[in-house]
């Protein structure tokens, strides 16, 4: 006999009792002759054996067809009758009157009842009956402490209970024995007489005696605890504290013999509410429970083969479990043990009922203080005292009979020295008693043939609500075999099913992590059935599903997930393991379906497990692998930028001149990562993603790697909002991706950048614009645009960035806008960038031929898991015209998290199988998720981007809402994003700049109302300067007399001047200026772009007909000179507000030293001088007036000098040229400044200044380095009447006299080249008087193409043009010039070069040219290189007097 069998023979013994005394009574009842008589019980006789009853006996009455018989009378003799301390005796009552306690006879003994013992009334007809008389002889009968006697009861009438006899031997009875009723026919039988000879009859110490039922006749038992008068107190199945309950162990007790639980339970007890795991059977929770088996209500017992109904595990327990022959050799370190509450069984038992038979825990034992009709019982302080007995030779139950031996044996010495003997699976005394009705044949058919039994039961699958199980065919049954199948679970849910000629079947519809006994008999013709082969097995808890990371930061991480299928009103509860190399698991108990883990170390790889805990099963785990993200300020100062992080990089320190300006030094370290980035993303190099450092192998070395995009994202998280937008123009210039929505893993932010990318401005054609041949000019976040989102579920083999940029580039060149893993260090790891959401825009040219799209459309694509960024998700659902989501198949169960979302726009699904094979699918995810095929499978990344393009192609067409970025600043707010603008001193400026641009609606008005010192007064007062020098208008007039007139002119002029009151918009003007140095910023960029929005359209239409008419009719002179007017009086930038300030400090400058209004003009020049400073252009000539405001300019380089605590040597580079030559571009990609760009629009000409750091200050001979950009110099058929040519002249002159280096842009136009080299020429001549030869460099723009040897024959006719020049001036002749290398220094070898186009393709989606930022490149060294040979010119101060006097001589 195996392990289980050996278990099986240990549970359940009263039922055998039961179904013994069943067949006993039915047998005699048939055998009756008089049918309607009570049948006289039988005496019961005990010669020699010790007969005992427990503590806590219980006489249930005997029903026989609806009346109560008469017990056996018990007659002791020689015996000592004790009752225990606590009997209780519960009055006889017989028709509402008590009767008398029957008498108590003892013979030569002591008679003795406890403290408390009760009589319990007999009660027949409502008439108390007398109880029978007790003799005891010569022995001594022994009563539990409280024994309870219940009245027996015949049809309504008390029986009188049976005498007993014992005679010689103790009479034993277990500690809490109760005699449950049996009943035929719904009548109680009368119980049969038991004799017993020389043996010991026991019972457990918990052992029920339960009703066994026939044909459904029996009635329903009370549901709740019994009582001594033989009820119970009803109790609700489901108790409100459980939400699933078994029934109560009143019925169905959960008893344990060593009153222990198992390790795993004491140590892991719930502290919550109790588990729902009373009720268990013995095979869950080691309970004995003496109840007959009703499978559906036709439960039938056969004789001899009655046994324990379920089985046992000893797995999780020490020890024997349910026999209660164990119970006689528990050991004392066992009884000291915790004793578990009978009804939880996972709380410690506190009390323990002695009328109930049952342990209760503190929170279970309330009700028996509460219930009234608990209140009578008798508590008891928890007692683990038990007895037992075993086999003496191998310390086991007797829990088998041997009837050839007659006596108990183990079940190891039945398959041992009694193998082949005549034995039963009975407790002791029954089958000795059924052996002697046996020999006197009072029970026929006890000892029929035995049914050979079936083979142990295997389990062949075990899913969360199906079972499959076989068995082996019975042993020498031949021919059709028949077997009865029984299952039964934890919480009785009991069912059955015959099957002939199979040996499996599959049991469906049961509960998830319950436990289910099985067993198997095998049936004859006559169904007669085998002994029982039983099993138990959990079914399958179902696992987790949908487990994904929500969000993950350097020290924690989140996770969400889903219940198992099917378990939503199921309570139970997770595991969750967290396991690292090197660390020891973590595990943590959750009834919830998410989880924050923190307290985990930056970097690290994390293996998280979830599994499902149910009735103490755990369902297979699920698993992810989690990276925490880097702590930021690792990353940052792995490259160098930790102490930016707080103190912010600024766009003064980006453009400082640096050794890397001066010499060529390779990247060592990734320190250096970040200033390559910026130089090369300031020179406009669509190669500046691409830096690395010398160090580091892109295919060994990614370890130390830095990808680009998190470089990217830590120079944002680093630098001012004034750098951000510098880089983002920058970037949007090279058709990079900027970002949309920045994440910062340190604080978990996310910031919308709507600030940076406010100076984006990008010229187009849609097709209705295109049909009339116009362009539109947009500043793209104020532009009504489609927005569509592209984001991925799980991972991907393909790249999605990859597919977007073959999406966003024409079929002639492939242009990389978003960054992806294909290009260098793209496969490195990303660290801090996930989350990032990047923009481009789509912006058609109006060419059919070229577009993809006909109509403007923004990208968006979100880097990174959208499980892991839902919120980055959902605010691109609510903001988009459609949504694209990549996944691959393998990720089709993660499908179930958009079922609901909300989405402004179409779905659309682009499914792969291992990156092959793209099927695109239009989503619908409310009410329910649904999927249709838009398209045959794709299987290249063509075929996938041309049903893209075609899928968008349609949404625009049919007008979807189209958004404006500044829009989406309420919607960021509202999906829990931050927006850059939401500073107190952005928004503070903005209302500044609101007051002075809300007013204006006619600029010339304007200009005359709100800025009046800067109109006709100024513009007489600079013509008046210009003539005292020039005396044009002097005719015959004494020079001296017509210069005073002009000198009286002047004064009257300026007492006008000095009579305009500071207007309302200068004040407001100068309120936002003297603020803050971060508000003031703001408040100028604020300004600026606010006058750029009121008339860009106007000014880019005259701008478009001034490039017209001067290419196509340049003899117009007229014409020209009128769109060039118009130009001027449309135009309104910072500069005339900064002239007005000049013009108000020269008048101011005449007021008393105590006036007020002198005290606030006087900070302006620090105010001004602070702008060069932070990168702003100053306005150094007039180009309205062509003048130098020079007390005004004085005073600001003064004031620059003093901020520059006197280290302001400096160097100047001018750059002059014609007019739309790129001046201002090259300049801008050469040092990163920020000269105006839009045609035609330099007038007059700018300054800005860029710092030298200090370690190259001596190499360079200067503290800094003065650029000035000077308006395009005109032929003189194009010039205006006004001597706007003397103008260019003089201009490019003063550039020329105050530069230390100068530029000579010169364009291909063969037509415009020879006058405007005559205007270079005259510039430098001017200087002969002048101890200067500055150093000269020829640029050529548009010249890619040329080969060497043309270019130098090409610089050979320029030298030669230009010493010819010099021949044909006399003036020049008799100065001694004769060629051009006289007045500038010029190599041809090393000062001319060729500039490729700026453009690589068609605009405007074409990038900036990387040849022509690479030459530029060069150049901008071979200048630094030329600087350094050039003598010190002296600091700011010097600066200034050359100025004026070079002014003055012009």
């Amino acid at each position: 006999m195996d392990s289980m069998e050996e278990d099986n023979a240990r549970v359940n013994v009263k039922n055998l009792v039961c179904a013994f005394h069943e067949k006993e009574l039915s047998g005699m009842s048939a055998g009756s002759k008089d049918k309607g008589k009570r049948p006289k019980p039988p005496q019961s006789t005990t010669s020699g054996p010790v007969s005992v009853r427990s503590e806590q006996s219980i006489e249930v009455p005997l029903v026989f067809k609806g009346k109560q018989l008469k017990p056996p009378e018990s007659t002791t003799s020689g015996f000592e009758s004790l009752r225990s301390e606590q009997s209780i005796e519960v009055p006889l009552v017989f028709k509402g009157k008590q009767l008398k306690p029957p008498e108590s006879t003892t013979s030569g003994f002591e008679s003795l009842r406890s403290e408390r013992s009760y009589g319990a009334p007999l009660n027949f007809k409502d008439k108390q009956l007398k109880p029978p008389e007790s003799t005891t002889s010569g022995f001594e009968s022994l009563r539990s402490e409280q024994s309870i006697e219940v009245p027996l009861v015949f049809k309504g009438k008390q029986l009188k209970p049976p005498e007993s006899t014992t005679s010689g031997f103790e009479s034993l009875r277990s500690e809490r024995s109760y005699g449950a009723p049996l009943n035929f026919k719904d009548k109680q039988l009368k119980p049969p007489e038991s004799t017993t000879s020389g043996f010991e009859s026991l019972r457990s110490e918990r052992s029920y005696g339960a009703p066994l039922n026939f044909k459904d006749k029996q009635k329903g038992s009370p549901y709740g605890m019994p009582q001594p008068w033989g009820g119970h107190v009803i109790c609700p199945i489901d108790p409100p504290r459980f939400k699933a309950q078994c029934p109560p162990s009143a019925v169905y007790p959960v008893l344990r013999t060593d009153h222990r639980g198992p390790d795993d339970v004491i140590h892991s007890r719930m502290k919550d509410k109790p588990h729902t795991s009373s009720g268990y059977v013995s095979d869950m929770s080691d309970v004995s429970q003496d109840k007959s088996y009703d499978f559906k209500g036709k439960h039938r017992d056969y004789p001899g083969t009655a046994e324990s109904h379920i089985s046992s595990d000893t797995s999780n327990y020490s020890g024997s479990r349910d026999s209660q022959y164990d119970e006689e050799m528990v050991l004392p370190d066992d009884i000291e043990e915790e004793v578990i509450c009978d009804i939880c069984c996972q709380a410690p038992a506190m009390k323990i009922c002695l009328t109930c038979n049952i342990s209760y825990c503190e929170y279970d034992v309330r009700q028996h203080y509460t219930v009234s009709a608990l209140q009578r019982h008798t508590l008891r302080d928890v007692s683990a005292e038990v007895e037992g007995k075993r086999c003496q030779h191998y310390q086991e139950p007797l829990d088998v009979f041997c009837r050839t031996d007659l006596m108990p044996i183990c079940s190891t010495c039945a398959q041992g020295s009694h193998r082949g003997h005549d034995i039963i699976l009975q407790k002791m005394p029954h089958a000795a008693r059924q052996m002697s009705r046996a020999d006197e044949n009072q029970v026929p058919g006890l000892l029929d043939t035995v049914v050979p039994p079936p083979g142990k039961i295997k389990f062949l699958s075990v899913k969360p609500n199906s079972v499959m199980l076989s068995w082996g065919c019975p042993a020498g049954l031949e021919g059709p075999k028949s077997f009865r199948v029984e299952w039964r679970s934890s919480k009785r849910e009991e069912d059955y099913i015959i099957i002939k000629d199979f040996l499996r079947i599959e049991i469906n519809n049961l509960q998830p992590g319950q436990q289910y006994l099985f067993r198997v008999a095998t049936e004859d013709e006559d169904g007669k059935l085998s002994e029982w082969v039983k099993e138990s097995v959990f079914t399958a808890v179902p696992a987790p599903r949908h487990l994904t990371k929500e969000h993950t930061e350097a020290r924690a991480v989140s996770l969400k997930w889903t219940m198992g299928d099917k378990m939503e009103q199921i309570p139970h509860r997770f595991l969750i393991t967290v396991t690292s190399p090197g660390k020891e698991p973590q595990g943590i108990h959750s009834v919830d379906c998410y989880k924050m883990f923190s307290d985990l170390e930056p970097d690290t790889e994390y293996t998280i497990s979830v599994s499902t805990v149910l009735n103490n099963q755990y369902s297979k785990p699920v698993s992810t692998t989690i990276q925490t993200d880097p702590c930021l300020m690792e990353v940052l100062s792995k490259i160098g930028l930790e102490d930016q992080y707080d103190n912010k990089l600024t766009l003064s320190t980006v453009l400082e001149m640096n050794q890397n300006d001066t010499s060529e030094n390779d990247l060592e370290t990734a320190k250096s990562l970040p200033e390559a980035f910026l130089k090369k993303l300031m020179m406009l190099n669509a190669n500046a993603r691409s830096v690395k450092c010398v160090s580091h192998d892109v295919d060994s070395d990614k370890s130390n790697a830095i990808n680009p995009l998190d470089l990217i994202t830590a120079l944002f998280l680093c630098s001012d909002s004034f750098l951000h937008q510098n880089i983002v123009l920058k970037m949007s210039l090279c058709q990079f991706a900027v970002p949309l929505l920045l994440p910062n893993n340190e604080t978990g932010e996310i910031t919308m950048m709507l600030w940076a990318m406010r100076e984006i401005v990008q010229t187009f054609r849609p097709s209705k614009e295109a049909f009339r041949k116009l362009s539109c000019e947009e500043r793209l976040v104020l532009s009504d645009i489609p927005l569509v989102s592209f984001v991925r579920l799980g991972k991907m083999v393909s790249s999605k960035s990859q597919i977007l940029n073959g999406l966003l580039s024409d079929n002639q060149q492939q242009h990389d806008r978003f960054f992806h893993r294909h290009m260098a260090f793209g496969d490195v790891p990303r660290r801090i960038s996930d989350g990032l959401v990047e923009i481009s825009w789509y912006l058609p040219c109006g060419n059919r031929n070229i577009d993809k799209f006909t109509e403007p459309v923004a990208i968006t694509n979100l880097r990174g898991d959208i499980r892991a960024f839902d919120k980055q998700f959902s605010f691109l659902c609510q903001t988009s015209a459609a949504v694209y989501i990549f996944c691959d198949e393998s990720e089709a169960d993660s499908f179930n998290s958009l079922e609901g979302r909300d989405v402004k726009g179409k779905v659309f699904l682009i499914s792969s199988k291992k990156g092959k094979n793209f099927t695109l699918k239009i989503m619908t995810l409310k009410p329910s998720l649904k999927t249709t095929n838009l398209s045959q499978k794709k299987k290249t990344d063509t075929e996938l981007i041309k049903a893209i393009q075609e899928s968008i192609s349609k949404i625009l067409e049919k007008c979807p809402d189209k958004v404006q970025l500044a829009n989406l600043a309420d919607r960021a707010h509202c999906s829990g994003i931050l927006v850059d603008e939401d500073t107190d001193e952005c928004q503070s400026a903005r209302k500044n700049a609101n007051k002075i641009t809300t007013h204006i609606a006619n600029i010339p008005k304007f200009k005359d109302k709100q800025l009046p010192s800067q109109g006709h007064i100024w513009k007489a007062l600079s013509w008046l300067e210009n003539e005292w020098w020039r005396l044009r208008k002097v005719g015959n007039q004494n020079i001296e007399d017509y210069r005073k007139s002009l000198k009286t002119k002047e004064k009257d002029l300026r007492r006008k001047q000095q009579r305009f009151e500071m207007t309302a918009a200068m004040s407001d003007f100068f309120h936002g200026v003297v603020t803050s140095e971060v508000q003031r910023y703001y408040f100028l960029k604020w300004l600026e772009i606010d006058l750029d929005n009121l008339f860009r359209h106007q000014l880019s239409a005259l701008r478009e007909r001034y490039k017209e008419q001067c290419q196509k009719f340049p003899q117009e002179k007229e014409q020209i000179a009128e769109i060039d007017k118009q130009m001027s009086a449309c135009s309104l930038h910072l500069e005339h507000f900064f002239r007005e300030c000049g013009q108000l400090y020269e008048c101011a400058s005449y007021l008393p030293e105590y006036s007020r209004q002198r005290k606030t003009m006087d900070q302006l020049p620090a105010l001004c001088a602070q702008m060069l400073l932070d990168g702003f252009p100053v306005e150094l000539v007039d180009g309205d007036a062509a003048n130098i405001p020079m007390k005004w300019i004085k005073e600001v380089l003064t004031e620059l000098h003093y901020i520059m605590n006197s280290n302001s040597k400096l160097k100047v580079i001018t750059v002059i040229g014609a007019e739309n030559s790129g001046k201002s571009t090259l300049l801008n990609t050469m040092f990163g400044v920020r000269f105006s760009t839009s045609r035609g629009c330099t007038r007059g000409a700018f300054i800005q200044l860029i710092n030298v750091s200090k370690d190259v200050r001596k190499e360079l001979g200067c503290d800094c380095i003065l650029i000035i950009d000077t308006e395009g110099l005109k032929p003189h058929q194009m010039a205006q009447d006004d001597h706007s040519h003397e103008r260019d002249r003089e201009v490019a002159s003063l550039a020329v006299a105050l530069s230390d280096a100068t530029i000579v842009s010169v364009c291909m136009d063969n037509s415009r080249e020879k006058e405007v080299l005559e205007i270079v020429q005259h510039a430098f001549t001017r200087l002969k008087d002048v101890d200067k030869k500055p150093l000269c460099h020829f640029v050529h723009i548009n010249m890619s193409d040329m080969p060497p040897a043309e270019r130098k024959k090409r610089d050979k006719e320029l030298v030669e043009q230009l010493n010819e020049m010099i021949r044909r001036d006399t003036n020049l002749m008799k100065a001694n010039i004769m060629k051009i290398s006289d007045v500038m220094e010029f190599n041809p070898d090393f000062c001319s070069w060729y500039v490729p186009p700026l453009w690589d393709g068609i605009l405007p989606m074409a990038p900036f040219s990387v040849d022509y930022s690479e030459t530029v490149h060069a150049f901008k060294k071979q200048l630094i290189g030329d600087l350094k040979k050039c003598q010190e010119r002296g600091d700011l101060t010097d600066f200034v007097g050359r100025l004026e006097s070079f002014w003055k001589a012009l």
